[in-house]
């Protein structure tokens, strides 16, 4: 749905990207993150037809964004990061003016501003001024103006910036419902512990350059392997009594034990090498030499420990 190859750019002698090469399947939630001054809006741009690359190509939808930009906008709902908004309007005649503007038909435009009302959950503002509005009902209008022409493809730069908590649950589940209709959606954002729940995939550019793209599970994956090639996993454990009961039988067998606080609160965290075969291997030789095990839970890489991992936190 989204094919990036070999993308720069440069603003005079500054080279923002740099050979950045990705793809979006469809029906995906894609998150791109990277610290500020990545690349990262560069890159929305141009793939919104506001801005030529100086080399590469970028398609959606199978259409290059430089052969045919019309045919591109036809295809995309792009929300740009802090976007202005009509205060002295209603919500309905906001989104009429911009579905007009969209070129919606005369005859559909009063369903088609309802149908986007009823699935952005605006009813209630219909006849309320934009000015009146949060900042986080400001935000929910204009992700319903991108849905206007029933575009294939949302392209999102900072969806959920300067939102309240509430306020971002209802923002992430509104894009996991517009997933579940088929849209593929290109998210770019800073608030990792949610990108991590909703996104099939990711993209993590640092100074114009893209250092891991994927699937969080499969980055992870190959983060987390030991110099022989083997995964190195790491699982918390939880006993009854000291700790450094699951030290004295698994230290012996390889596994690193890390405690967790005072031995006899019965916490440490292990790290080994293997699938769940291993792990559960590991489980019977501590029942079967005594340790009274009451709790084990696999440590999953986190998107925020990927990034701190394959970034370096510079900046261009």
């Amino acid at each position: 749905m989204i094919h990036v190859r070999h993308l720069t750019h440069r603003f005079g002698d500054r080279e923002v990207l740099r050979d950045v090469s990705f793809r979006v399947e469809r029906g995906e939630i894609f998150g791109f993150i990277g610290p500020n001054g990545a690349g990262k809006t560069t890159t929305i741009r141009v793939m919104s037809t506001l801005l030529s690359p100086t080399s590469g190509r970028v398609e959606i939808d199978g259409i290059d964004v430089e052969v045919d930009p019309d045919a591109v906008r036809r295809r995309i709902g792009y929300m740009a990061d802090h976007p202005g908004v009509y205060e002295r309007v209603t919500v309905g005649e906001y989104l009429d003016f911009l579905a007009a503007a969209y070129r919606v038909p005369v005859s559909d435009r009063p369903a088609t501003v309802e149908a986007v009302i009823d699935l952005t959950d605006l009813g209630a503002l219909r006849d309320r001024l934009v000015a009146e509005l949060s900042k986080g009902m400001k935000q929910r209008i204009q992700l319903a103006r991108t849905l206007l022409h029933d575009p294939k493809v949302l392209i999102l730069d900072e969806p959920a910036s300067d939102l309240d908590p509430r306020a971002r649950i209802e923002m992430r589940d509104l894009l996991m419902e517009l997933r579940r209709m088929g849209k593929t959606i290109f998210l770019s954002s800073h608030i990792l512990a949610e990108l991590a729940d909703m996104c099939t995939s990711v993209g993590i550019l640092e100074k114009g350059r893209l250092v891991a793209s994927g699937p969080v599970d499969a980055i992870a994956r190959a983060l987390d392997r030991s110099d022989d090639g083997k995964a190195r996993r790491r699982a918390r454990v939880r006993v009854l009594g000291s700790a450094l009961s699951v030290k004295d039988v698994l230290g012996s067998r390889g596994v690193e034990v890390e405690l967790l606080g005072d031995p006899q609160n019965g916490l440490c965290s292990i790290g080994y090498e293997g699938d769940d075969g291993a792990l559960a291997d590991l489980v019977r030789a501590m029942v079967e030499s005594g340790v009274l095990l009451v709790g084990l839970e696999p440590e999953r890489n986190e998107l925020e420990r990927i990034f701190l991992e394959v970034t370096r936190g510079e900046v261009q």
